[in-house]
This record gives structure tokens, sequence and C-alpha cells, in this order.
């Protein structure tokens, strides 16, 4: 079970960007309905110019979607970053407090 968690996490983190593309282009985009039996709207169904403009917008779409997801969780890992930092500061202040009252209790003996 744990390998297989491991190769998942690992698959997806490795390159989100890559996977997400590869996913989306099952055909040529625009082209009419895809490989999956599933038709990508009566736009792209169709075909031709209108289709490729169509499949354009949404793969734009999705690309900036994933741009902005990437920087949410850039910003969250920054955050917890510098509350790990502050956590790591604290504690060593707190060490530091210990460490002079068992120096003082030394010499009080």
């Amino acid at each position: 079970m744990n390998f297989i968690r491991n190769a998942r996490l690992t698959s997806i983190s490795a390159n989100p960007v890559k996977h997400l593309r590869l996913m989306s282009q099952l055909g040529d985009l625009g082209s009419g309905a895809g490989k999956g039996g599933g038709g990508g709207g009566s736009i792209r169904e169709a075909g031709g110019a209108f289709g490729k403009a169509e499949a354009a917008k949404e793969e734009e779409y999705f690309y900036r979607k994933q741009r902005e997801q990437l920087s949410k969780l850039k910003d969250d890992l920054k955050d917890e970053i510098s509350f790990h930092e502050e956590q790591i500061k604290r504690h060593q202040e707190a060490i530091n407090r210990h460490q002079q009252r068992v120096t003082d209790i030394d010499k009080k003996e």
C-alpha cells in the first residue's frame, strides 16, 4: 500500500504541468469528438476553425487555472515555512531559558 501511495505522490508531484498537458491532448484538439466517445460540445464536435478556437480557449482557461492553483500552493507553503521558522525561534528561546536555569541552579550548588 505504501508503495502505491508513494508512487502516486511521486508521479503527481514530479511535474504537474506536464501531466495535465498530456491528459488534455487525447487527439488533435478541436478536430471533432474525442477518442473517448464523448463529445466536447456542439462546436468542438463540428471541428474546423471554430472547434480549434474553442479547444484553444479551453486549454488557455485550464492553463491559467492551473497557474493560479500553483501560485496559491506556493503562497501557502511560504506561509507554512514562516510559521515553522517562528516556532523554531520560540523553541530555541525556550531551550536557552531552560539551559540558563540549569546553569543558575548549578552555580547555587
